[in-house]
């Protein structure tokens, strides 16, 4: 199992806040929808156990953070492609899936989801409890005894020199870098800091990057 979660900072929590004529306006929900996009889709086809989990939901600037931190009354949206049905590739198409899945919140309780279309779901999480259930295998189904989380950021180790490993966890931010909380977090739960390479990519072009380097195992098969 491959998972992807994506950080949007600045995605409003409400759909009525989403237009879809508007998607850099909504928080640059352009780019988490081709985030989802680059995790799911090959070309004519679909993925296989890979899995997107969106962290949306402001909070307030505290402690002079440089950028606010994903709230406690956040969301985390979850496309898995080994489910997903009517779902294209274009950020529209995404886009309104994610803005059904903010409608349904009320129906996510606790930490019980809400099922939104077939291979989405909503729930009523931030970044830490997301990472509670993605690491703890009861919490994920499918996921290994043993999953690896990985940080995406620019100053890591060279994605090149790592070894894939079999079960990983991925985490990355949007256009903006991850807040202090979250790079705290990250720090202490994270097993490796990589970088897909020596240039600054959007976060979907990291995506792409990711999954070619597992695809190739390390690039050593083609």
């Amino acid at each position: 199992m491959r998972q992807f979660v994506v950080i949007g900072h600045d995605v409003p929590a409400d759909p009525d806040a989403i237009s879809l004529s508007d998607l850099p306006g909504a928080g640059r929900l352009d780019l988490l929808c081709r985030c989802v996009a680059a995790g799911v889709f090959l070309s004519h086809g679909i993925r296989e156990a890979v899995r997107v989990h969106l962290v949306v939901g402001r909070s307030p600037t505290d402690g002079g953070a440089e950028r606010p931190a994903v709230g406690a009354d956040a969301f985390t949206i979850t496309f898995d492609a080994d489910s997903l049905r009517h779902l294209h590739p274009d950020e529209r198409n995404v886009a309104a899936r994610i803005r059904d899945a903010l409608d349904a919140r009320d129906d996510a309780i606790g930490h019980m989801p809400a099922d939104v279309s077939p291979g989405v779901e909503l729930r009523r999480m931030g970044l830490d409890a997301t990472l509670d259930r993605l690491l703890d295998a009861s919490g994920a189904a499918g996921a290994s005894t043993d999953p690896t989380l990985v940080q995406l950021h620019e100053d890591g180790d060279p994605l090149v020199d790592a070894a894939p490993p079999s079960d990983p966890v991925f985490v990355l931010s949007d256009h903006n870098d991850f807040a202090p909380a979250e790079r705290d977090l990250l720090a202490d739960r994270a097993e490796r800091r990589v970088r897909v390479g020596p240039k600054r990519l959007h976060a979907d072009h990291a995506v792409s990057v990711v999954h070619n380097w597992l695809d190739t195992d390390g690039y050593a098969s083609y």
